[in-house]
């Protein structure tokens, strides 16, 4: 047998062997025993036709056929001698067979491209730090009481915790009443953040058999012609509530944190603590996908396209998954690859970057890595370290570790820059302002320049004209003269 590999691109090998004859009459023979059990031709029983009848009638198609697998077979045997590592369906070409002599074909397949990294290494990312504010606590504990709260019937709206029950009657644009678009005894509950500002400010003061009236624009709605369409209400309150908070007792505060807290100040503590944790996590994601993302940026390639496909379709898989686990609809395969296709070829690109860093970086994952995680782990869950050994081994979790032990090198080696996040909001809106601005200065320009156009060829035109009539007019003197 002979075999060589040809480096078409980066990402593209190709596979070309040649067997002799008596390397594969082995597995011709054995073709023609397994046909030979199934064909039946006339004056012999099914599989009892002579062989040398079966060559006679079949053998073409029966060799060609059995070629395909004979070359199939080869070519997994050399992946697996060579460690070609091919990540996408190969693909068979160039299958040429000679009966009685040879047998030659071609394969092709992707790789993994061998990169020249670059910039992956002391780069300059900002990590935004969330602030917890006092407001925010204070909100949460208010929000807390109120799911155990309390509604008194009242005569008067005097602030926002207070709920209104009304009829809604839709107006026109004349403040008449439009026939049948009225809705009866609404419940508003004027502490609602989603509720329209305009109701709340409209029912403060107000009493029951009162009216108010407020407007919204419907800027979703997904007809041209009813993009911005202002709706005008008119509201009579027919009953109003006063919210009456619970007093924050021991058994309720620990009901309510779940049996973290018996005071005020220890409920509003472990609100503070989730909002901190929240944050964090929050700061390290954002940390984490910028430095990828440049990383990736820095060291863009064009991925092995089937590569690309074999991620999105376990993506488009894993949605379906996960949509029929949670009783929701699916969308169409289309649908799903023109949502999930970007994140493909990022994450193609991403895990061939990734693992040229731990070639090139010696980064590894010893057996003494998944013993100290499973001394770890063994005193929280109360599972002996040789079972989780043996489990981490079955599972992958060595996989899985040596992602954690990449990005802690790059963190390591591109330290984050710790700005406010509030600031940094600021600036990015200031930014955004500016883009803003800037485009619509540019847009005027344009419809200026647009503008001047034809008056600038009207303006040409007649200077034209004039000067045309001024040779003339001249032409007619100088003639004259001569006469």
């Amino acid at each position: 047998m002979e075999s060589k590999v040809n480096i078409l691109t980066d990402c593209e090998h190709e596979l070309e062997v040649t067997l002799n004859y008596d390397e594969i009459k082995g597995d011709i023979d054995r073709a023609y025993k397994e046909e030979g059990k199934t064909i039946q031709i006339p004056g012999f029983r099914k599989g009892k036709a002579p062989l040398a009848m079966i060559k006679r009638i079949y053998g073409d198609a029966i060799e060609y056929k059995a070629t395909e697998k004979i070359a199939n077979d080869h070519f997994w045997k050399i992946v697996e001698k060579e460690k070609l590592e091919p990540i996408s369906t190969p693909s068979m070409n160039d299958l040429d067979y000679q009966p009685g002599e040879k047998l030659s074909f071609k394969v092709k397949f992707e790789v993994k491209p061998k990169l020249e990294l670059k910039d992956y290494k002391g780069l300059e990312i900002e990590k935004p730090i969330f602030t917890v504010k006092d407001d925010s606590i204070e909100s949460e504990v208010k929000i807390a009481l109120k799911s155990k709260s309390e509604f008194a019937e009242a005569e008067k709206v005097e602030n926002e915790d207070y709920r209104v029950t009304v009829d809604l009657q839709r107006m026109d644009e004349e403040n008449n009443p439009i026939e049948g678009n009225i809705s009866k005894d609404m419940v508003l509950d004027l502490s609602e953040e989603k509720i329209n500002p305009q109701i709340k400010e409209n029912t403060i003061g107000k009493k029951v058999g009162e009216k108010f009236e407020f407007t919204f624009t419907d800027e979703h709605s997904t007809a041209p012609e009813k993009t911005g369409e202002v709706f005008k209400y008119e509201g009579l309150i027919n009953k109003i509530e006063k919210m009456v908070l619970p007093e924050a007792t021991e058994e309720l505060l620990l009901e309510l944190s779940q049996n973290k807290a018996k005071t005020l100040d220890e409920f509003k503590a472990t609100i503070r603590e989730n909002y901190e944790q929240y944050f964090t996590s929050q700061s390290d994601s954002i940390y984490t996908n910028t430095l990828l993302n440049r990383i990736v940026e820095n060291n863009d390639f064009e991925a092995p396209q089937g590569y690309v496909d074999n991620l999105l379709k376990n993506m488009i898989e894993q949605e379906k998954e996960q949509a029929k686990r949670q009783n929701m609809p699916a969308l169409t395969d289309e649908q799903y690859k023109e949502q999930l296709s970007q994140r493909a070829l990022w994450t193609a690109k991403w895990q061939i970057i990734s693992e040229n860093i731990i070639a090139v970086e010696e980064i590894k994952v010893e057996d003494k890595d998944l013993e100290e995680l499973a001394e770890k782990e063994a005193a929280k869950i109360g599972i002996s370290k040789e079972k989780l050994m043996g489990y981490y081994k079955s599972s992958g979790r060595a996989a899985q570790l040596l992602d954690e032990k990449v990005f802690d090198f790059l963190k390591e080696q591109n330290p984050a820059i710790e700005i406010d996040a509030e600031e940094q909001a600021k600036k990015m809106e200031a930014e955004n302002k500016k883009k803003t601005a800037k485009k619509s200065t540019e847009k005027k320009k344009a419809e200026t320049k647009e503008d001047e156009a034809p008056k600038k060829a009207v303006k040409k035109r007649v200077t034209k004209k004039s000067e045309e009539t001024e040779e003339e007019n001249t032409t007619k003197t100088s003639k004259k003269s001569e006469e």
